[in-house]
């Protein structure tokens, strides 16, 4: 059994469509499982259904109107870096009318059910492969991955929209008298599910370089220290789940191909930027490209 893992990374996802893309059009390879979180939640609907192209056009399309009806932070260049301040306008006025958090992105959530119809997610259904997201449950404090073939459609499109719901800086969500966020928080690289759900092979895109590397600009103020420190925690989380699920692997004798990013693509995920996303799609598929030309000739090795 083949799986497809995709970690979260925000706007970094543009690099695991190109990496997906590469292994299954060019390396025909097909998944029993697609499983991702956050910004992988919105890659492997697509992916599943084999519509690449589609998903390539939103990820090197889309801006941050399309993500945030309420954006709590400005974008500005400098020095060719692009930098976030808050936008207190935005967060002042978000806060008075009652939210927790402080930005919306309902607009994420209109672009998901535009793109993901009934028709679609009856496709999804029907397919011997299955497709899970991963949410954090906050009010149960713990990790939830729901399958497509578990739900009806508005149920699915929101634990899609969910899992991509970096709170505190996007919409809080509640369900079943739950609140809910991003899968990123629980589980960014959710390897281990996969095995648990039968996997023998996991190919993993990690939306981080394997080597750590000092990836962030200094804090300039308070909101950006705020994202430097859930990016920092962020990414020990996903250093846990890739240990955690390499000895899962070991233990049930599965292997795990991965995608590491070879170069920090950018030091704030939640920028989007379209020039930057469609350079970065297809460096994930010249990524993907290269690294199986190299490998090609060997099977993987079970993982140390």
């Amino acid at each position: 059994m083949r799986a497809l893992v995709i970690s979260g990374g925000g706007s970094k996802g543009a690099f695991a469509g190109g990496v997906a893309q590469y292994l299954i059009e060019k390396k025909k390879l097909n998944y029993d499982l697609f499983i991702g979180t956050s910004t992988g939640s919105l890659l492997v609907s697509h992916l599943a259904l084999k519509r690449v192209e589609q998903i390539k056009d939103i990820y090197t399309n889309v801006t941050q109107k399309d993500i945030f009806d309420v954006c709590p932070f400005n974008v500005k260049r400098r020095n060719g870096i692009e930098t976030i301040s808050i936008n207190h306008f935005n967060v002042l006025r978000n806060l008075l009318r009652g939210s927790k958090t402080f930005g919306e992105s309902h607009n994420l959530k209109k672009l998901i059910k535009s793109h993901v119809t009934e028709a679609g997610f009856n496709a999804l259904k029907a397919l011997k492969s299955d497709v899970v997201v991963t949410v954090s449950n906050l009010s149960l404090n713990q990790v939830e991955y729901k399958s497509v073939k578990d739900f009806e459609y508005d149920d699915f499109i929101d634990w899609v929209w969910i899992s991509c719901n970096y709170t505190p800086f996007m919409s809080l969500a509640k369900k079943d008298g739950c609140e809910y966020a991003d899968g990123g928080l629980g589980s960014m690289v959710p390897i281990e599910e996969a095995i648990k759900r039968g996997a023998t092979v996991v190919d993993a895109v990690i939306l981080q370089t394997e080597v750590t590397q000092y990836n962030r600009m200094p804090s300039l103020n308070a909101f950006s220290l705020l994202t430097n420190m859930f990016s920092f925690m962020l990414d020990r989380i996903e250093f846990q789940n890739i240990r955690i699920g390499k000895f899962v692997a070991n233990n049930q004798d599965a292997i795990i191909n991965f995608y590491y990013t070879p170069t920090v693509l950018t030091t704030n995920s939640l920028v989007f930027n379209k020039d930057k996303m469609t350079s970065w799609w297809q460096s994930g598929f010249d990524f993907a490209n290269h690294q199986n030309q190299e490998t090609s000739p060997v099977e993987p090795e079970k993982n140390e």
